[in-house]
């Protein structure tokens, strides 16, 4: 991770790494710490988020992801570093600030007697400027249960009012606390697209933290891997760990046995195979590292 700071120098100059301007990091941070006593939750972390994108963090339970997001949210104070996000300190919110923001919680918008069109507008009666209710019901999905009320809603229908909750507002920027833990895989999917609709289409930027290894590979444009309050590694999701230039293993059946080769020239290794045998290769499958193993790999280093 690149140390250059993020903040005004000695002539009032703000740049990010390979020297973009601070303007173009929805969240920029520097060193940041937070203890709980004798314990360390965050220990000297460096992050950047630019504007527009989605961005994953990675991380087991205890690593420092939910106080990390807490900080930037404005909910948890820190004991050292720096934090910007959109540009302001959030350890000093202010009401315009927080306006700019959209928090879509874990624990959603529970069993509300309520309709969902009612808990919208409520929700858009808080911002000076907020979008049309009607125009972010059909944006999530939601038009056909404006006159339903909260508590008759499906999972799914819960977290995309939630979701419908945290943009009214117009954010730049949309903090997701595990969007789809309890989702079915067709629900999931669902919300993928809702999720990348909103950047596309409204350029929101988004910093999500999930367990599913597969959402972040879907949705992500960068993500980072977080283990005992230290950042690993932040990249796209198919480099993290090398993953892009990590041998390949190629099996294969011969001779009654399944065989296995790890090898760097995957092309190659299979062209000698085809070479060997008349048509098919038997039971032929080539596979790179997953998201998976190298996340595996990258925590268990760490602990």
């Amino acid at each position: 991770m690149q140390k250059d700071s993020l903040f005004p120098t000695a002539r009032g100059d703000a740049t990010g790494p390979g020297g973009e301007p601070a303007t173009d990091m929805a969240i920029s941070i520097r060193g940041l710490v937070k203890r709980y006593g004798d314990a360390t939750a965050v220990d000297g972390l460096d992050l950047d988020i630019r504007r527009g994108e989605i961005f994953a963090l990675l991380g087991p339970n205890g690593a420092g992801k939910t106080t990390t997001v807490e900080i930037c949210e404005g909910y948890r104070s820190r004991d050292g570093g720096e934090v910007r996000v959109l540009g302001h300190d959030p350890a000093e919110p202010t009401r315009q600030w927080k306006a700019r923001l959209g928090i879509v919680l874990q624990s959603g918008s529970g069993d509300s007697q309520l309709s969902v069109r009612e808990l919208v507008a409520a929700q858009a009666s808080y911002f000076a400027d907020p979008r049309d209710v009607d125009e972010v019901l059909d944006l999530v999905g939601l038009t056909e249960k404006a006159g339903a009320r909260g508590r008759t809603l499906s999972g799914g229908q819960r977290r995309r009012l939630d979701v419908a909750l945290g943009i009214v507002g117009r954010p730049e920027l949309l903090f997701l606390d595990e969007p789809t833990t309890g989702f079915d895989p067709e629900a999931r999917r669902q919300f993928w697209s809702l999720i990348r609709s909103l950047r596309d289409d409204l350029g929101t930027t988004m910093l999500l933290t999930t367990h599913y290894l597969d959402e972040a590979e879907a949705l992500a444009d960068r993500a980072g891997v977080i283990a005992r309050g230290r950042l690993v590694e932040v990249a796209v999701p198919s480099a993290l760990g090398g993953r892009e230039s990590a041998p390949a293993t190629v099996s294969w059946s011969e001779d009654g046995t399944r065989r296995t080769e790890a090898t760097a020239t995957p092309t190659a290794f299979v062209a000698e195979l085809a070479a060997r045998f008349p048509g098919e290769v038997p039971d032929l499958a080539v596979a790179r590292p997953t998201l998976e193993d190298v996340y595996l790999q990258m925590i268990g280093e760490t602990r």
